[in-house]
Formats: C-alpha cells, structure tokens, sequence
C-alpha cells in the first residue's frame, strides 16, 4: 500500500518507516525540519516537509502523496517535561492531536482515503470502579491522569503496522502482558540501571513537589488489557512484559 506517515521522524515515526518500507509499503513520511529529510529517505521513504498545524500545508502533502492509509504520529514533546505543569509540555501535542488529526481527515476526505490510524495518548487513568485491569469498554476517569502500563515502543510500532495491513477499526490498548503498580516494577526498574531502591514517601509530602497526576499515577493508577490488540490483530509482543523489556531493553 502507499502510506502517508505524518510525523515519520519522531520517536515511533523513526521505527514504524523502516518497518513498513520492510514490508513493501510505499512510504511518505513527514517532517517540519528539512534537515530530518535526508534520514527519513535513507530509512527508504519519500520525505516531505509538513507543517500539521496547517491545513493547507497538510493537504497539499496528501494530495501529492496519493496514499491508501495516512498514519497520524506527530507530536511534539520536549526532552525535558515539567511535571509541575505538563500542560506546557504537551501544548503543542495536544493541538496536533486535535487540530492536526482534522486537518489530516479533511485531506484523507479531500483524496479519498478510506483508512486512517491515529496514534493516541492514553494516560487517563481507568475508572475507579470494578477490576484492576480494565479493557478498551471500559469508561475513564476524565479527572485524573495516571496509568501504570508499560508498553515497548517497538511492540506498539508492530501494532501499527498490523492496523494499517488489516485496515482495523476501532480503538486499540497497546500494552505489555503483565500491568503492574508503580510499586511494583519502579523497583525493579532500579535495580536494572543499578540505581538506589526508590524512597517511599507519604502523598502529603510528593504533592507539593510534583503535579498531582504524578502522585494518582504513583497511587491510584489503574491497569489496562491487551487482549482486544492480540485477538483482533493477532499481536505478538516482542517484550511481553515489562520486567523483560527493562532487563533487555535497558542494557
């Protein structure tokens, strides 16, 4: 197929071009800096630059590409957030997941592109009610951020990429096989960087210091399920679990 990755020079968009370039797709990747152009080409994709907060920007580059699918990666978050006010960090993010995804589906309605995946954030945490682990039927908690699954950033490539193959519909958890408190796997965590084991602390004391979304995420984070992705996509992880993915993943 012929895929428009807009975004294909971020974090995800650096892993998922070669992955679908591997796969025989025909691949158009974006970028608001000329200078990424040159990678993403070597990476074997027809580079572009983009601007999705425009939406004659974004529209001409689809109208170019012709595409069957369009991939929504684009963010723009800093190396360095400020948890006191994520907000600020995730500004800009937040309008490409908003004003850029329009600006996407009206070029995918304007070039006839039947199917479109879009990467999400989902960092609201689960209802406070029934089990631990909840699916994607399952309501959030539209006041609190804080969820404790992990994910590989190349497991959550892979599922793109069968997304887009399979032309899914519907809205996918991308997670690790084994949820797990804060509690539990920061610890270990730790222990796989050679770090001291993690102070506890009582909440009254962390709040003042860091936003309250880092406090529920320690605390009151709940859990997500994987298994829509692997039953419906036929998903196979390459980290199953997170204790896997530090040991490996970490060396």
């Amino acid at each position: 197929m012929k895929v428009f990755a807009a975004g294909g020079a971020g974090v995800i968009g650096r892993r998922l071009v070669p992955q679908l370039v591997a796969r025989g797709h025909d691949v158009t990747a974006t970028t608001t800096n000329a200078n990424k152009l040159g990678g993403l080409e070597r990476l074997g994709a027809h580079a572009v630059v983009m601007d999705g907060l425009d939406a004659v920007s974004v529209g001409e580059a689809v109208a170019t590409a012709e595409p069957d699918v369009i991939v929504h990666q684009m963010t723009a978050i800093p190396e360095k957030l400020n948890t006191r006010h994520p907000e600020r960090s995730f500004a800009t993010t937040n309008r490409l997941r908003t004003e850029g995804i329009d600006h996407l589906v009206a070029a995918a309605q304007a070039a006839d592109v039947k199917h479109f995946v879009a990467q999400s954030y989902a960092s609201w945490n689960g209802i406070r009610e029934g089990g631990w682990v909840k699916t994607e039927d399952d309501p959030l908690d539209p006041d609190h951020l804080a969820t404790p699954s992990l994910r590989h950033i190349d497991d959550m490539v892979s599922a793109t990429v069968l997304a887009v193959e399979q032309q899914a519909k519907g809205v996918f958890n991308t997670v690790d096989d084994e949820p797990a408190p804060v509690s539990e796997w920061q610890p270990y965590l730790a222990e796989c960087v050679d770090a001291k084991p993690p102070m506890h602390l009582p909440a009254w004391l962390i709040r003042p210091l860091a936003a309250e979304f880092v406090v529920w995420m320690m605390t009151q984070g709940r859990a997500f399920s994987n298994n829509k992705a692997k039953r419906e996509l036929n998903w196979q992880l390459h980290f199953p679990s997170w204790r896997q993915g530090f040991a490996e993943g970490l060396r």
